[in-house]
């Protein structure tokens, strides 16, 4: 199998931890027949997600997921829609095909748990990243990876406040998917001044940065625009020029076009939660657990987040966004 150095670098940590205790044997090592942790592993895991198209941050998780599937040489399949019934079907469809694992995303556990329930039941083994930290045990997953989207949230509220906004408003790019809630909730307590959600179709961004754009004309109080994603924020951006407002733009995640806003000053800063984690730490989650019985986070979530990338650590992230890994 050819890796490049970096995947390289990755591989070995997790071999590290799953060969740890084999290399402490009184045989002074391992029977030449025994499987060790990056040989190919033969089982095919499904990823999940409700991303909608074309949006960078989705395309991350899935570069993280695809690296770690080609250190293992396992069968990856990566399917997603932004309609939580169809993301039911889609995880429903992965448990008719047998495959060995699923990881999925769970923005709206009402809908999401019963067909997540329906691969537990049949012998599958599930993990869920990026949403639904706060009731991932409930669905009877392994693991969860990602942030706690409350915490992120209050550390921005308590940002904006420390640099002086006024009025934020907070931009949500989809209704009824609470990790975008808890984070605009978080915003409002750790802000702790005056506040105003605004929703916005995140699927069509000439209607969000007209709804954007209309806002900012009608409510000049309005000093700081806080989104929720990456593709928004640039839209946002572009609103605000366009209505001539002086508001300033801060965001959620983080994508090669954020940095260069950051560098450039058009951007305040970005809460990464290093989605390439997320969707990495996902199918070596489950490739360990299938040929180890590896679990991380002892029953918690294993955070990948929030940090905060601005004008003083921007040059440093920039290369690695270039190349999509974060």
């Amino acid at each position: 199998m050819k890796l490049t150095s970096f995947k390289w670098r990755l591989g070995a940590v997790v071999a590290a931890i799953a060969l740890g205790a084999a290399a402490c044997s009184s045989e002074g090592g391992r029977e030449t027949d025994e499987q060790s942790a990056t040989d190919d592993v033969d089982m095919t895991i499904a990823m999940i997600t409700h991303a909608p198209s074309g949006d960078t941050f989705w395309d991350i998780i899935r570069k993280g997921a695809e690296d770690a599937a080609d250190n293992y040489g396992v069968d990856f399949e990566y399917s997603n829609s932004i309609e939580i019934s169809e993301q039911a079907t889609l995880i429903q469809n992965a448990v008719d095909r047998g495959v060995d694992g699923i990881a999925v995303s769970n923005p709206n556990p009402d809908a999401l748990n019963p067909a997540i329930q329906e691969a537990i039941d049949a012998g599958i083994p599930v993990v869920e990243f990026n949403a639904g930290v706060d009731n991932w045990q409930d669905s009877g997953a392994l693991m969860f990876f990602g942030q706690n989207e409350t915490v992120s949230g209050q550390a921005a509220g308590e940002r904006l406040k420390t640099e002086g906004a006024g009025k934020v408003l907070c931009v949500l790019q989809a209704q009824g998917q609470v990790q975008l809630e808890a984070r605009c909730d978080g915003v409002i307590a750790g802000f702790g001044g005056e506040t105003e959600k605004l929703y916005v179709d995140g699927e069509d961004m000439t209607s969000v940065q007209s709804t954007l754009e209309a806002k900012l004309r009608e409510d000049p109080s309005i000093t700081h625009v806080m989104t929720l994603g990456a593709p928004i924020a640039m839209t946002a951006i572009q609103s605000v020029e366009a209505a001539g407002s002086e508001a300033q733009v801060a965001t959620f995640d983080l994508n090669g076009e954020v940095v260069g806003a950051i560098q450039d000053g058009g951007l305040l800063w970005a809460i990464d939660q290093q989605p390439y984690l997320q969707g990495f730490h996902s199918v070596n989650g489950l490739v360990l657990y299938a040929t180890n019985g590896n679990t991380l986070g002892g029953g918690e979530a294993v955070l990948t987040g929030p940090s905060f990338v601005d004008s003083t650590n921007v040059d440093a992230v920039a290369e690695y966004a270039e190349r999509g890994t974060r």
